[in-house]
């Protein structure tokens, strides 16, 4: 039985690998301070809520209780008190009961190691804002140098936990996972990020770095992200076993194979007959200006009406679809979408799902309980679906790496 934490869990990309492969698990604990993440997570890996244990709540004390965590609507910043109070009932039961489902600890600058349960497994995909090469362009953000105090900075948070693990004497996770931008090894940030990786030397753990793209895993999605698999390792001999056991099995020698790619038709969600594509589609198609001409003009056509592009795949599924560039257009030419007035549409939330690795059955069950709330809209609207797929890992690219650990767990 593998036993796992999730730190900076999103909607669960490792849990659903896990699942996938079979692998004996359990998920001990995870870390998500984002509502709507944490809400998504609990309906796609637990199924719907039953509310009843909180119907003894009123307003008040659901505040009250809720004030207790540091909460993000935006993943950026916390929620203030005032907006937990301007939020429906139901949307309140909603956010404790995915709280304590799923033992959030929410906020990882508060976790401490010894409120942590024993586990096997310790992965963590903290902020790529500061390191992104698309984030450049905010300010100066320093990246992960310790002392940015920004939010890719959160990864110095691990070493804290693990430093605190050492303090009470309590069993280091076996393995550690971390999964970032691949911008983490260029000249700008290479430095930071060996400074980390010589903590985990120093603490028994061996470092294995890969570059890995999702295609390369039969996912047609052209999304290259950088992983760190940590083993730990009681003396030497055992470390020299993990380096032997890398050099043999190193997936970064996976070569690149158009045929073992799926089609995009698996993916993309053309049969506009179906009524529930139809209004995804619809929901999709952006009115005209010149900021949409351009991505018009300047990005990748993946399909034209019904009809999948030879040979293409999807550009990396990002937390934004209108945007400039963004992951491809699907492109009109037969006025498929009458009377909508313009040339293409972007990929919907069901298409960017399904291109992580998500099944198309969990996503219809997160439609189905996506709650109601004032003025017609939703715990999860549109943008935001479209944004916790972008934030997540590829599923595929987690099976391979979670099927090295039981390899290496099994082998001892």
């Amino acid at each position: 039985m593998l036993k796992v934490i999730e730190t900076f869990s999103g909607i669960g990309s490792q849990a659903q690998a896990l699942k996938n492969i079979g692998i004996e698990h359990s998920i001990e604990a995870i870390v998500e301070w984002e509502i709507g993440a944490m809400y998504a997570y609990d309906i796609m890996h637990n199924g719907p809520q039953d509310l009843s244990p909180y119907r003894h709540h009123t307003k008040e004390s659901l505040v009250k209780e809720l004030s207790k965590y540091t909460l993000s609507g935006d993943g950026k910043e916390p929620l203030s008190e005032r907006s937990l109070s301007a939020m429906g009932v139901l949307q309140l039961k909603s956010i404790l009961c995915s709280i304590e489902r799923n033992n959030n600890l929410v906020d990882i600058t508060k976790v401490k190691a010894v409120d942590l349960p024993d586990a096997d497994l310790l992965t963590y995909s903290f902020p790529c804002q500061d390191l992104s090469v698309s984030g450049h362009w905010h300010k100066n953000s320093g990246g992960i140098n310790r002392d940015a105090n920004n939010r890719s900075t959160l990864l110095w948070q691990i070493e804290r936990i693990l430093m605190e693990y050492k303090e009470a004497d309590k069993p280091l996770p076996k393995f550690l996972l971390m999964e970032n931008v691949s911008n983490i090894l260029s000249s700008k940030h290479i430095e930071n990020f060996r400074e980390f990786q010589d903590f985990l030397q120093a603490y028994g753990y061996y470092n294995q770095v890969y570059t890995l793209d999702a295609r390369n895993f039969g996912v047609p999605q052209s999304r290259k992200r950088t992983y760190m698999l940590s083993v730990l390792a009681k003396d030497e001999e055992e470390y020299s076993a993990v380096n032997d056991y890398f050099f043999f099995n190193n997936l970064e020698n996976i070569v690149l194979d158009r045929e073992n790619i799926r089609p995009l038709s698996d993916y993309l969600k053309l049969n506009y007959d179906n009524s529930v594509y139809r209004k995804e589609a619809i929901q999709s198609t952006p009115t005209w200006s010149p900021s949409r001409e351009k991505i018009y003009e300047n990005n990748v056509i993946l399909a034209v009406d019904r009809k999948v592009e030879p040979n293409q795949y999807a550009r990396t599924i990002t937390t934004k679809q209108d945007r400039n560039p963004n992951s491809g257009i699907i492109k009109y030419e037969d006025e498929v979408l009458t009377p909508m007035n313009i040339n293409y549409r972007n990929l919907t939330p069901r298409e960017c799902f399904l291109l992580m690795g998500f099944e198309e059955e969990q996503f219809n069950l997160l439609i189905e309980h996506n709650i109601d709330l004032t003025e017609g809209k939703k715990i999860l609207p549109l943008s935001r679906l479209v944004r916790m797929a972008g934030n997540s890992i590829v599923v595929q690219v987690l099976e391979s790496i979670f099927k090295q650990i039981n390899e290496i767990e099994n082998n001892d």
